[in-house]
């Protein structure tokens, strides 16, 4: 008999990480086989019936996919007003019958790459801030920036949430109408790299991401999207 952990299974059926799936436990909100599920509970994913929320869920096949996001494109799973999202990138038959949901944030003026999946426990490993995971960015700001805005990138800047680490920048090309810079952040926060440029007194007109994690846009060759694997 092959067993699991009930907080693995649920991270691998995307519905939470396996943390917050001990909360969800706690709560008394996933049973299995009729009865409420226990913090370390090991199951049989072919034998045992396990309900979240009152609704039956089962093993499934984790998938991974890299997104080029354009500009325009909500980071989100679906809106209300009817504009285009990332899932709207990949082929019906693709998301037919499988809970995606893209990882991480690229705001709605931003472009490049996006991993979307159903692996709840890579989604927070790859998000959590105690993490710390990479991203790197092509930055095009309104024009060149001095030596001293470049220090006060690199040593962290402060914004409402507070000090952010330190960040990895330098000057790709200079043009007629602005810079191109590549910016290497730890965090995440919202619109991260354009308010640490806007803080250090540059608009930022164009930001595409570049590298996320293991993941690298590069491995995309010009595609919209492609099928990955979990790293």
């Amino acid at each position: 008999m092959n067993t699991i952990k009930i907080q693995k299974f649920l991270a691998n059926a995307g519905i939470s990480s396996r943390r917050a799936a001990e909360k969800l436990i706690e709560q008394g909100k996933v049973s299995v086989n009729g009865k409420t599920a226990t913090i370390g509970q090991r199951i049989d994913p072919s034998q045992d019936k396990v309900l979240y929320r009152g609704e039956p869920i089962s093993g499934i096949e984790l998938k991974y996919y890299l997104v080029n996001k354009p500009a325009g494109v909500l980071t989100t799973t679906k809106d209300e007003l009817g504009r285009k999202t990332v899932l709207s990138i990949l082929p019906e038959g693709v998301t037919k019958g499988t809970r995606l949901y893209p990882v991480g944030r690229l705001d709605k003026d931003s472009e490049g790459l996006l991993l979307v999946t159903n692996d709840g426990e890579l989604t927070h490993k790859l998000t959590h801030p105690k993490h710390l995971i990479t991203k790197t960015y092509r930055v095009f700001v309104d024009r060149k920036p001095t030596y001293k805005a470049l220090q006060h990138l690199r040593r962290g800047v402060r914004l409402r949430e507070g000090v952010t680490e330190p960040a990895e920048v330098e000057i790709e090309e200079n043009t007629d109408r602005g810079t191109w810079l590549t910016m290497t952040i730890k965090e995440g926060k919202n619109r991260q790299v354009r308010r640490m440029m806007e803080r250090v007194g540059y608009e930022t007109t164009r930001l595409i991401r570049t590298e996320f994690g293991p993941y690298s846009l590069n491995e995309l060759q010009n595609q919209s999207w492609i099928e990955a694997e979990k790293r």
